[in-house]
C-alpha cells in the first residue's frame, strides 16, 4: 500500500510535467486563434484544439480515452450534457470529450491561474458561487451559449462525489436551463477517473482506462418550469441504473 501511494505521487508529478509541457504550444496556438478570429470561429478552434491536446496528453498519463454513443449528437442541434463527477480528471475528459464546441461552468478564481487561466476562461462560462448576482447571471449566459449554437457541458452534483454512493442529488440549474432553451439534455456517465485519481487523495494519479459514455437524449419539449423536479429525477434514474449495471 505505501508503494502504491508512492508510486502513485511519483507518476502525478510526471502528469504535471506533461501537462505543461503539453499546454505551452496549446497555449501559442490559441493566443493566435484569438487575435485573428472571430469569437464563433474561436469556439471551434478551441474545442479541436482541445481534443488534439488531451488526445495525445491522456495516453501519455497512462489513462488513455474511450467514447461511447457521440452517435446522439445530430448535427446542428444543441444539446445540454449532464455528467457524473468523482474525479478532478473528469475535468480533461468531459468537455473535450464532447463531439463538438460547448463550455462548461467554472469557477471564477481558477481564471486567475497563471498562463493556464486563459485556457480556463476560454472554454468557461466563469461564476463567482459567493455572489448570488453571479450565479443568477449564469442562468441567462448559459442560455446565451446554447442559442449560439455551443452546447453546454455541465456536473449537476455541484462538486465530487467523495462519498460511498455512485451518484449524489443533482442541482437544479441544468434542468431549469434545458427546459427554458427547450433543448435536449444528454445524460453522460464517466468511469476509471475515481480509481485513476480518487476524490480523497491528494497529488495521486494511477494510469487506468477511462470510457465517456453518452446515453440516449432525453426530450424537454413541451416541458414548463414546473417540470424541473421531475425531469431533474428522470436523468439522475438513468444515470444512476448505468452506473450500478
Amino acid at each position: 500500500m505505501i508503494m502504491k501511494k508512492i508510486y502513485a505521487r511519483v507518476f502525478a508529478l510526471y502528469a504535471i510535467l506533461v501537462f505543461i509541457i503539453t499546454m505551452i504550444p496549446t497555449l501559442l496556438w490559441l493566443y493566435a486563434c484569438k487575435l485573428f478570429c472571430s469569437d464563433n470561429k474561436f469556439s471551434i478552434y478551441l474545442q479541436s484544439t482541445f481534443q488534439v491536446w488531451m488526445g495525445i496528453f491522456m495516453p501519455m498519463i497512462g489513462c488513455p480515452v474511450k467514447h461511447v454513443g457521440r452517435q446522439y449528437f445530430e448535427k446542428g442541434k444543441q444539446y445540454i450534457v449532464v455528467i457524473n463527477h468523482s474525479s478532478l480528471l473528469d475535468i480533461p475528459v468531459s468537455s473535450p470529450g464532447i463531439p463538438d464546441a460547448n463550455k462548461t461552468l467554472g469557477k471564477i478564481s481558477f481564471a486567475k491561474t497563471p498562463l493556464f487561466g486563459f485556457i480556463y476562461q476560454a472554454g468557461s462560462i466563469l461564476i463567482d458561487r459567493s455572489s448570488a448576482k453571479s450565479r443568477a447571471d449564469s442562468y441567462q449566459k448559459m442560455l446565451d451559449c446554447l442559442h449560439s449554437g455551443l452546447h453546454l457541458c455541465l456536473y449537476p452534483e455541484g462538486t465530487r462525489n467523495k462519498s460511498k454512493e455512485p451518484l449524489q442529488k443533482f442541482h437544479d440549474g441544468a434542468f431549469k436551463v434545458a427546459i427554458g432553451a427547450q433543448v435536449p439534455i444528454i445524460p453522460a456517465i464517466i468511469t476509471g477517473t475515481k480509481e485513476s485519481m480518487p476524490a480523497n487523495e491528494t497529488f495521486y494519479l494511477l494510469p487506468h482506462n477511462i470510457t465517456f459514455e453518452f446515453l440516449a437524449p432525453v426530450s424537454t419539449i413541451g416541458l414548463t418550469e414546473k417540470d424541473v423536479q421531475s425531469l431533474k429525477q428522470k436523468v439522475w434514474d438513468i444515470m444512476f441504473e448505468k452506473l450500478n449495471s
